[in-house]
């Protein structure tokens, strides 16, 4: 289940993509959820594997105390998260559907608050998957982070699909007692 806000950004999302497997930048007004602009971002997507802020919101720039407009949105993550966030990206791309993240937002002095984050996948003017809207909602007081500024992110469960269904664990694959994936 999530957040009310959340919702509304992924049914706007939903309606603006109309016959299209996803919607175009130019298909979103930001005015149709202008309450939801300080938590709202847009990262890009590069070819190297970089997914960087293109556009950040005030609260997400107050909670990491950063302009991280430019910056990787994997570098934001727990170093053991980044490969998982990276695949539920991809996965979002390729399906296109947008993906939910639940997360804790780690601050310097052990303050933790809890958040889910939105990445619904848009497309360039020619249809590629180059991008997408994003939405940190908090699940739990900001007061949690004691005043300091988020350090990291962890993720907490990935739900994604249409019906929010929980993305499968990676697991490994062996032949003949060597592991091959």
């Amino acid at each position: 289940m999530v957040h009310p806000n959340t919702d509304r950004l992924t049914e706007y999302w939903r309606a603006q993509r109309g016959d299209n497997a996803m919607p175009r930048r130019a298909d979103i007004d930001p005015m149709a959820f202008h309450t939801l602009l300080p938590q709202t971002f847009i990262i890009g997507r590069s070819d190297d594997g970089r997914y960087p802020f293109r556009l950040v919101g005030g609260l997400i720039a107050d909670l990491h105390r950063a302009d991280l407009r430019g910056q990787d949105l994997l570098g934001l993550w727990r170093a053991g998260d980044r490969w998982q966030l990276k695949s539920a990206l991809e996965f979002a791309r390729r399906r296109p559907e947008p993906v939910v993240v639940s997360a804790d937002v780690l601050a310097d002095g052990g303050g933790v608050v809890g958040v889910e984050i939105l990445f619904a996948p848009m497309s360039s003017p020619n249809g590629e998957p180059d991008r997408f809207l994003g939405h940190y909602q908090p699940t739990t007081p900001l007061s949690g982070l004691l005043g300091q500024p988020a350090r990291m992110l962890a993720i907490a469960g990935i739900a994604r699909g249409e019906d929010g269904e929980e993305a499968p664990s990676l697991r490994l694959a062996a032949l003949d007692g060597r592991r091959i994936a």
